[in-house]
Parts: structure tokens; sequence; C-alpha cells
């Protein structure tokens, strides 16, 4: 019984016995550190490539997006320059495309006017995510937006127009005050004003300076009915208007004959409507003046040409200042016309006609030498006189031809060389005219694409093309 009962109190104490040994195995596993450092390392490494990895995703996006700009401002500059001539459209996706960015070019936009253009560009590229897909980030973007703005501070335009007697035919006079007026508006929008200047120069047989320029410049005056100079053949080989010589004054007179005593279509344009309207920047003036001009006289082109270019030319600076200390010209001209080197300035000519050149005449010097013969011309139509007061005979020794269609061809050839040599562009528009008008006029123009051949309204959408594209094709000849 005893032995028994021992083997029974036994029992508890082996159980125990295994329960301590389970226990020490545990806990001697749990001491053990062998291979735990290895554990740690991958698990720790894991982590590590995974956050590395994550950096490159955004290490590549930033460097994608810093490519995206990088090309973009680029691509805007070279659009901007207003010397290339290529759409500037094409110009940004050219330089994207040759950057092998092509299709991250989301849009472009293009804002440009008569002395500025303003290059706007946006690019977006999208790129799979390799590791930030573990934190839901499928992909990354590269994204962004450059712009660029070329201005020319000063632009200064000659708007020298045919007012000849032909111009009363099938409505060109009509057709080409509305196309002037629109020329006009485009030129000096708001904003523009003191950066755009327009010299408008009618012309006829003769141009009428009007009595402002005149008293800036050294005149053999002799009466004061007109505001006409003759201008020596000399000075159609130059832009500048010579002031360091004493020009004569034109005759006062009407040669045109409708049997009557006519005395309102004189060779010099008479009215002061008629005169040049010099560095102007008001629309309303401009367009008030291009709604009251009246064909009269004959055609001298090359005398257009020449005041059109004088206007542009340095030469001319102190009449300007003149014109501003009289009030006839806005302060903000003063220091134009600029030098031709500003790279800042932009000069233009815009030359109209509807025909060609024709003889010009003038009063032999014998009967125009007097106060008394001033006046008698003035009241008295040329042929009317003679036709009453002296033999037919004799008529022929009152006058003489100055200009003939040949002299005049060959003066505004000389004086448009003379204005391309000095980097000023010539649009050239011939309206109506005959075969050899049309010649002479490409030839004076900067090239045979500044050169319009129009008929009836057409003469609208060739200035409203001059207007729009002024400052894209800036040349240099």
């Amino acid at each position: 019984m005893e032995k028994q009962s021992a083997l029974r109190r036994g029992l508890p104490g082996r159980g125990r016995t295994s329960r301590l040994a389970l226990m020490r195995s545990c806990d001697a596993f749990l001491r053990d550190d062998q291979g735990s450092m290895s554990y740690f390392a991958l698990v720790s490494s894991l982590v590590m490539m995974v956050f590395g990895g994550i950096g490159v995703d955004m290490v590549y996006a930033e460097l994608s997006r810093t490519k995206v700009q990088n090309t973009l401002d680029r691509a805007v500059l070279a659009a901007a320059d207003l010397d290339q001539t290529l759409d500037p459209d094409a110009v940004v996706a050219d330089y994207m495309t040759k950057m092998g960015m092509g299709d991250a070019l989301v849009a472009s936009d293009i804002d440009e006017g008569l002395n500025y253009r303003i290059v706007t560009a946006d690019g977006y590229l999208e790129m799979p995510s390799s590791f930030l897909g573990l934190l839901g980030i499928d992909s990354t973007q590269a994204a962004g937006r450059a712009q660029a703005t070329e201005r020319f501070n000063k632009v200064e335009v000659s708007l020298v127009v045919d007012i000849s007697g032909s111009m009363a035919n099938n409505s060109k006079m009509d057709n080409l005050k509305t196309a002037a007026s629109e020329f006009v508006d485009t030129l000096l929008s708001s904003g523009s004003e003191d950066l755009v200047s327009i010299s408008l120069v009618p012309y006829s047989e003769q141009v009428n300076a009007g009595p402002e320029i005149l008293s800036q410049l050294p005149v053999n005056w002799k009466h004061g009915f007109s505001h006409c100079l003759e201008m020596p053949a000399s000075v159609f080989t130059s832009t500048e208007l010579d002031t360091s010589i004493a020009y004569d004054q034109m005759q006062h007179f009407q040669w045109n004959y409708d049997g009557k005593n006519t005395t309102s279509d004189t060779v010099c344009p008479r009215y002061d409507y008629e005169r040049i309207a010099p560095f102007s920047q008001n629309a309303s003036a401009l367009k008030s003046q291009i709604s009251k001009l009246t064909p009269r006289a004959g055609t001298s082109i090359f005398l257009g040409m020449k005041w059109g270019t004088a206007l542009l030319d340095p030469s001319t600076r102190d009449v300007a200042s003149g014109l501003i200390s009289n009030g006839v010209v806005s302060s903000a001209f003063e220091g134009r016309p600029v030098d031709y080197d500003d790279e800042e300035v932009l000069k233009t000519v815009v030359l109209m006609t509807d025909g060609q050149h024709d003889r010009s005449f003038r009063i032999r010097n014998d009967y125009y030498n007097s106060e008394s013969e001033y006046v008698q011309w003035n009241k008295n139509n040329f042929w009317y006189w003679l036709y009453r007061n002296a033999y037919e005979s004799q008529r022929r020794n009152f006058y003489y031809q100055k200009y003939d269609a040949s002299t005049g061809d060959a003066l505004l050839n000389n004086i448009c060389d003379a204005a391309k040599a000095k980097g000023i562009i010539i649009w050239s528009i011939g309206f109506e005219v005959q075969d050899h008008g049309a010649e002479v006029m490409e030839s004076c123009a900067s090239s045979p694409s500044h050169f319009f051949r129009v008929e009836g309204t057409e003469i609208s959408q060739a200035f409203s093309t001059i207007a729009h594209t002024l400052n894209q094709l800036r040349l240099t000849q």
C-alpha cells in the first residue's frame, strides 16, 4: 500500500519536471541569437529596396518634369522671336518632337500684333510607376508651362496712298478709304498707340507736306497757296531728307482743263486734308482725313515714296521735335525717327497706286517770277488763261516738261533701293493697274511676296494682310 501510494505521489513530480524542461528548452531557444541578424537584414533590405525604388520613381518623375519644362522654355523662346518667319505653333511642335517629347505637348497659344508676339505652351507627360504602385500610385506626371514675349518698343509706318485723278473711276477712292481706315484701326489698336506712329502721305502729281513740316526746313518761299517742294534728282538715291540745301517751293497752278476756269485740281494739292499727317497715333484724326481724300491731278509715285521714306529716316528727327514743340505731334514720339540700327524698331512703308508714272509740266520761270504772276496762276486755270491770252504758236513758250514716265520709274527705283538698303520693309499695292505699273510696284517691294495686285474690294484684304503680318516678316535685304 505504501509503495502504491509512493507511485501515485511520484506522477505529479514527473509532470512538473517535463514542464520545467520544456520551459527551459523554449527559454534557451528564445535566448539563442544565432541567425537573427540575417532575418533582420532581409526585412530591412526589403524595406530599403521599396523606399529606394520609390525614390527612383520620384527622381525619374522630376527629371522628366525638368526635361519637359526646359524643352518648353526653349521652344517658346524660339517661336516668339520676331525675326523668324516660320509658324510659331510649328516651331514649338518641332522643338518638342526633336527632343523626343512630341507626345508631351498639350497645346500652344500664339498672341501677336503689329509689334509683339506672345507664345504660351503647355506640356504633360504621364509615366507608369514601378515601386510607387506598392503604395497605390500607378503613375507619375510631369507637367510644365512656359511663356515668352518679344516686342518691338517702336514701330514707324509710312502709309503712302495715291489720290490722283484716276482714283475717281470704278469706286476706287471709296474702296481705298475703307481699306486704309481699317488698316489704321488695326495698327492703332488699344494699348499700342504710344508704340506705333503712322505718317499718312497722300500723293498725286505732287505731295503737299503742309506748312508745319515746311516751317522746319530751308525753303525758298514764293507763295502761300499750297505747300509742295521740288526735289532734285540727287535726293532719290538716299532715304535722308537733306536739310543742308534750300528746297524750291513748287509752283501753284492747275494744268488740267475742263473748259472752265477751274482751280480746285492743282498740280500741288492745295487743301489741308491733302497734307502729310506726320507721326500720328490718333486713329480718329487719321480716318477723318482719309474720309475726305479727293482724286485730282496726275501721278508721281516717286515723290510719295520719297516723303514716305524720309519720315522714317533719322534726318527728320529735328523736324519731328519741332512739330512736337508746336503741338502738332505727340510728345510720345520724341526721338523719332530712331536710328536704323535700333534693335527695338520696325520701319515700314506701305505704298499704294492705281496707275503708273506720266508726264508732269511746270511753268517757265519767265512767267512765274513775281508776286503778280503767283496770284495770276492761283486765280486762273493755266489753260483757261492761255486760250484767252496767248496765240496757239506761243503757248509752248509758257511751260516745259519736268518729268516723263521713264524718269518717274527711274527715280522710284532709286528711292526704293535706298530704302531697302536701310532695312525698311516696303509693301506695295497695285490697285487695278496695268502690267507695266504692276512690274514697277513689284520691283519696289521688299520681295515678290510683299507686292499685292488687287481689284475692287480686294484692296481691303491686301491692307489687312499687311497689317497682321508686318511684325512676322521683318526682313533684312
